[in-house]
């Protein structure tokens, strides 16, 4: 282990990459500065909006909390999870690019991805001259040439970029990769150029890629997820890839759509934590769109709610574990009114006793006739949204049937909701006895201001059975509308395929997007055009059912439809 005048003396670069070095999240304030300046062991690194991304080693996080005053959930970087694995004629886009008076495929705007990387050599991304569409990439996963104001991952420009295209062996000059394929293709629904019949909503648009590193140990540990599951983001290096994106498209003067295809259940789903207050203070700049998957959640039994009536009732919420020792993880989240606690009961009828509720408690169980550990920690006030969150964990579960007993200590309102974590960051064979598909709409699409787009069939018009629904806890109406999103084909680095769920119509959005920036912003029809105005215009060209009342929980106002939202303009 380095001594503390050792860990001073490394380079900001050396220090974050430590094996025991985490990354936390803060509202950037002078109060927060003047912390930092009398503490050597936390530093800053980039700065997103208002908040900025620090790093420390592990063992100075109880300080820093106690210090603060803070807890865990308000500054610890959440972990995502993918959201899915060409029906424009059906969204209305090929209309509108073939209508020759509007001239409308992307010319001049950036489309951002965060995401899993991208194929760069696959001609989809590659114009006729033979340069790229791509600006820029910043692979987090590389060292050694990090962005400016960055300290991990490399990034390459277009020069860098067209340069390994001229080479025999690009990899050797531009050794960035999308091993996965999930990056590459959503790209290309969204700017692929014409390529054997296939094309993408802004074929003229070019692009800003980041590709993720997977989070920390630390994260993966803390949030259970699963050892085998290699596609976890922690939320700080989403926000730095967001801003990243902004900062290359001021120096290319250019309006950017951004499409964001991750999601997590850990939050309180009300567009009032950190990476949600990010990403609502960009959906309302100008030049600048922002589309998000809502999620593929609403079949997969993670979420449950329920109301406790007054003072002294209780309710049972009942888990199904698997028979492999998974272990479970549940947030359960109530408003700042009401005072909850619990206790847990193992398929064996084992009784770890109600844990009287009081801020920061943190109580460990480990059960006689059974190996499991339980957990429970209370948190209260969580930051901006002031609710109470109760955190259950049980490590090694019995196979069966796993009994939270919620308790109304005091009751004003009553009304709680527990999550487990989303598909892939969870063992499947977890899930609530009595599941809720409300509600099931992923953070940070929970943000106001996103274009949240769920999936529909577009062969037979039937809404895809996963995408999740709404409302959020704001409550806020979502998801906005629906875009195609079942068995769309699409781009791998291994060649054509097809993919479903809810980052395929996030990417479809985003596509609309820069045409409606293309023809707001740069053509001068509307000129201050943002997330909000966007999402306006697409809720007027919705096509809806005479037979569905609208805005609903399930399609929002309807299906996306870019040649109606013009022709209603028209009118």
């Amino acid at each position: 282990m380095l001594t503390a005048q050792q860990l001073q003396e490394l380079t900001m670069e050396q220090f974050i990459s430590l094996p025991n070095t985490i990354d936390l999240v803060f509202q950037y304030n002078q109060a927060f500065q003047s912390y930092v300046d009398r503490h050597p062991f936390i530093r800053l690194g980039k700065t997103v909006g208002d908040f900025v991304i620090a790093y420390t080693q592990q063992e100075n996080l109880q300080t820093i909390l106690n210090d603060l005053g803070e807890n865990e959930i308000n500054i610890i970087p959440t972990v995502l999870g993918l959201l899915g694995q060409q029906e424009l004629a059906a969204a209305g886009i090929l209309e509108v690019q073939n209508q020759p008076y509007l001239d409308l495929r992307g010319q001049g705007v950036l489309i951002g991805f965060i995401d899993t990387g991208i194929d760069y050599t696959n001609k989809a991304f590659i114009y006729e001259d033979g340069t790229s569409k791509i600006k820029y990439i910043w692979d987090q996963t590389i060292p050694g040439g990090a962005p400016e104001g960055y300290y991990f991952g490399t990034e390459y420009t277009d020069a860098q970029i067209n340069t390994a295209l001229q080479s025999q062996t690009p990899l050797d000059i531009v050794p960035t990769q999308d091993t996965v394929g999930h990056g590459t293709f959503l790209a290309s629904l969204s700017a692929s150029r014409e390529n054997n019949e296939f094309i993408g909503a802004a074929p003229d648009s070019d692009l800003i890629v980041v590709k993720l590193q997977k989070a920390r140990p630390y994260y993966l540990d803390l949030y259970l997820v699963p050892p085998d599951q290699q596609n976890a983001f922690a939320s700080s290096d989403l926000m730095m890839g967001i801003q990243y994106i902004l900062e290359r498209a001021y120096i290319l003067k250019r309006p950017v759509s951004i499409c964001i295809s991750m999601g997590t259940n850990a939050g309180g789903h009300d567009g009032l934590g950190n990476l949600e207050t990010f990403i609502t203070r960009i959906c309302g700049l100008y030049a600048i769109s922002v589309s998000v998957a809502p999620g593929n959640e609403s079949a997969m039994k993670h979420h449950t709610q329920g109301v406790i009536e007054k003072d002294g009732d209780s309710q049972e919420i009942e888990i199904v574990s698997g028979d492999n020792g998974a272990p479970i993880l549940v947030n359960l989240w109530s408003l700042a009114s009401d005072k909850m606690s619990i206790s847990v009961t193992s398929p064996t009828g084992e009784l770890v006793g109600r844990v009287p509720f009081k801020p920061g408690t943190t109580v460990q169980s480990k059960l006689i006739l059974e190996k499991a550990l339980v957990i429970v920690q209370y948190i209260f006030p969580v930051a901006g949204t002031g609710s109470q969150l109760t955190i259950v964990k049980i490590i090694d579960p019995t196979p069966g049937i796993w009994k939270i007993t919620v308790f109304g200590d005091i009751i004003i309102n009553g009304t709680y909701h527990a999550w487990l974590p989303i598909t892939g960051l969870v063992d499947p064979q977890i899930q609530f006895l009595r599941p809720d598909p409300n509600y099931t709409i992923v953070v940070p699409a929970t943000a106001l201001g996103t274009i949240t787009s769920g999936a529909y069939n577009s062969v037979d018009n039937s809404l895809y059975a996963s995408s999740s629904w709404g409302p959020t806890r704001l409550p806020l109406n979502s998801p906005v509308m629906v875009a195609p999103g079942v068995n769309v084909a699409g781009i791998y680095p291994t060649g054509y395929g097809t993919m479903t769920g809810t980052s395929v119509s996030a990417s479809i959005t985003a596509g609309a997007c820069a045409l409606m920036l293309q023809w707001g912003f740069l053509n001068e029809n509307q000129i201050p055009m943002n997330s909000f105005l966007i999402r306006s215009y697409f809720i007027k060209g919705c096509i809806r059912d005479p037979d569905i009342e609208y805005p609903n929980d399930q399609w929002g106002y309807g299906k996306l439809n870019l040649i109606n939202t013009f022709n209603q303009m028209r009118e």
